[in-house]
């Protein structure tokens, strides 16, 4: 089964384009892609994209059939900046805080790819990293990490915390990071599918294949968490487990890539040499375990597993994967990426590619672990701001998840019902995703505790959770 394409990156390169250009085609978009035009796979991956775009209001078509081209909804004076819906999307580290090194890596990324110097893999970006000597993170950003990761005081066997959380880390990290790989699979769908096995209606078999792979990888990944090491075993394991059924050849799996790859929308050339490639992915293993700091370990892991591209694909999944492989050794909370924009994360990632820079992927590391870190803690309130939208749609998130519970409606209707629900309550478009995902958040927590909240009885919502199963 072929993977698809990921839908992120392509949104990233046809607003780039329009940047430039005023308007493209599916050729344009192919060619600046390093697609095939007339691969139906890959035309269909770019028309998702396109669909994407217009659905967020950032473009129109024109024309029709083979003369149909893009434009932005609202195009920018020539050679003036971008639209404010460009500068958003290519801007949306909004309330990171990013370093100046960092605000000029991400101008430097968001240009338009012919702007942007092509190179190959630098060898001496591995090589010079010199583990408990160099660090990508600083001693005040390690100690800040280690206070909100940590569970308790008192030690415990590892693996310990994630095996207690278990059944909510197999969802929020199958959710979070299939969804940076343009997974259209929400919240609740997954947990459907985690929990009864139950795959969403309309939906590509691939994109449940690749949450179940998820969910299995994870589950590898505690019930090893004992080993004393991060072994080559392990990732090749890792990769093995995520990339199943969704490769050319299926003996790729868990093995060193022996062929050529490119990476779409970057000037990146990952190593071609076979030898080569194992040589660095074995001393990538080798300093990973000389790392004495959990979170350096799991940063580092991101970075240069990303970088290598030791596999034929799903390399940035295995590394998430393995970036958490040191913190659930260490009991630590959780990285499940909750709240990560999918573009955000690869222009990180372009700037390590690119520029061997890893100022943005860093900044973008803390907050997402910041994020992450609430979501496992018990005073999550008291950690972060309250969120304005929820409080501003509270009697409407009320009324809908009442509704769902006092109209029985069944688990695989539940997706739906929400957007009608939503729909019929009349709130404005630019606040439907968010207010949907805190609706599915509320439904997936409800318990018996918590259910006066909606106003409902004991009996009516025991009634619909057997609707459920």
């Amino acid at each position: 089964m072929r993977e698809p394409k990921k839908t992120a990156e392509l949104e990233t390169i046809i607003l780039t384009l329009l940047n430039r250009d005023s308007e493209v085609s599916i050729r344009s978009i192919a060619a600046a892609a390093g697609l095939s035009k007339d691969d139906d796979t890959e035309r269909k991956a770019i028309r998702r994209a396109l669909l994407s775009l217009e659905e967020q209001k950032l473009i129109v078509p024109e024309g029709a059939a083979r003369s149909r081209v893009y434009v932005l909804t609202s195009q920018p004076a020539d050679g003036g900046p971008p639209t404010e819906a460009i500068a958003d999307k290519l801007g949306y580290f909004k309330g990171i805080e990013l370093s100046p090194d960092s605000k000029a890596l991400l101008e430097y990324v968001s240009k338009d790819v012919k702007e942007r110097t092509p190179v190959g893999y630098d060898q001496d970006f591995l090589r010079s990293y010199e583990p408990n000597q160099s660090f990508y993170l600083p001693p005040d950003k390690r100690e800040k990490l280690a206070a909100i990761g940590r569970v308790e005081a008192i030690d415990r066997p590892a693996g310990t915390y994630a095996r207690n959380i278990l059944d909510r880390l197999l969802i929020d990290l199958s959710w979070n990071s299939s969804r940076l790989e343009g997974n259209t699979y929400s919240l609740l769908e997954t947990k459907r599918l985690i929990e009864l096995g139950e795959t969403a209606i309309g939906k590509d078999a691939s994109e449940a294949q690749m949450i179940l792979n998820h969910k299995g990888a994870i589950e590898y990944i505690v019930e090893s968490s004992e080993d004393e090491q991060i072994t080559t075993h392990e990732i090749y394991s890792i990769h093995a487990l995520l990339s199943e059924n969704l490769l050319g050849d299926p003996a790729a799996s868990g093995r060193l890539r022996t062929i050529i790859v490119g990476i779409g929308g970057s000037t990146y050339v990952p190593l071609e040499n076979p030898q080569v490639l194992r040589q660095c992915f074995e001393l990538f293993v080798e300093k990973l375990n000389a790392i004495e700091d959990p979170f350096e370990q799991s940063l580092f892991s991101i970075i240069h597993l990303s970088y290598l591209q030791a596999f034929e694909d799903v390399n940035k999944r295995t590394a998430r994967l393995v970036a958490n492989v040191p913190l659930i050794k260490e009991n630590l909370k959780p990285l499940s990426f909750m709240e990560v924009d999918p573009t955000a994360y690869v222009s990180a990632l372009l700037g390590v590619y690119e520029r061997n820079d890893v100022s943005l992927i860093r900044d973008l590391y803390i907050w997402a672990y910041n994020r992450s870190s609430q979501r496992y803690t018990a005073i999550q309130q008291a950690m972060g701001e309250p969120n304005l939208l929820k409080l501003r749609y509270r009697s409407t998130i009320q009324e809908i998840v009442r509704t769902i519970i006092l109209e029985k409606v069944a688990g695989s209707d539940v997706v739906q019902k929400i957007r009608d629900l939503i729909e019929a309550n009349g709130v404005v478009e630019a606040d439907r995703a968010e207010l949907f995902n805190l609706i599915e958040t509320e439904i997936i927590s409800l318990h018996d505790g918590s259910i006066a909240r909606f106003k409902v009885r004991p009996s009516e919502y025991q009634a619909w959770k057997d609707l459920q199963r």
